[in-house]
């Protein structure tokens, strides 16, 4: 039997939402997401080809690394609200945390909380006393979330040379 979860990733919940691990049903959210204008901050738009090699090996990092993203669901409905999690795909200097929501929760604050709750998991379960995140300079929404969350821009380099780049310092959260 084919299982559609992957064991290793942990659950986490909060006041609204639940963190867990990836469901293959999660992937079309996910390309959904990035085959829309709404994705160009973030590589997409995206065929839905290129969205599923993306997508797929941003799960796979829990088995290869032991963090990756999260689906996220409404607590009280079990609605898809969107994906959080820490990523270090080929290329990246360090491990990000990241995130997207779907369209119909933008700005009622479930990704600043999806992310928190990431943030403490990384600080107790992985022992990060760090996180960064890349953010290209026209994203500025998730530009504002970073510095909401608690992070501070740093003058380092990226994924690509042109990020922002927002420090998070864990052992102050």
């Amino acid at each position: 039997m084919v299982t559609n979860r992957f064991p290793n990733a942990p659950t986490l919940t909060t006041e609204r939402l639940v963190l867990r691990a990836q469901h293959f049903s999660d992937f079309e959210h996910w390309a959904k997401y990035f085959s829309s204008d709404r994705s160009r901050f973030e590589g997409g738009p995206l065929d839905r080809r290129a969205a599923w090699r993306v997508w797929a090996s941003g799960v796979a990092l829990w088995s290869l690394k032991g963090f990756g993203p999260f689906g996220v669901d409404d607590r009280q409905s079990g609605v898809y609200r969107g994906e959080v999690g820490i990523y270090q795909p080929e290329g990246y200097p360090e491990p990000e945390l990241g995130w997207f929501v779907v369209p119909e929760v933008e700005g009622k604050g479930m990704a600043f909380e999806a992310a928190k709750a990431v943030m403490l998991w990384a600080k107790s379960e992985l022992g990060f006393t760090r996180l960064v995140n890349y953010i290209d300079p026209g994203n500025e929404r998730s530009i504002a979330l970073g510095l909401r969350l608690g992070g501070r821009r740093v003058d380092i380099r990226g994924q690509d040379p042109t990020d922002v780049v927002i420090e998070f310092d864990l052992l102050k959260i």
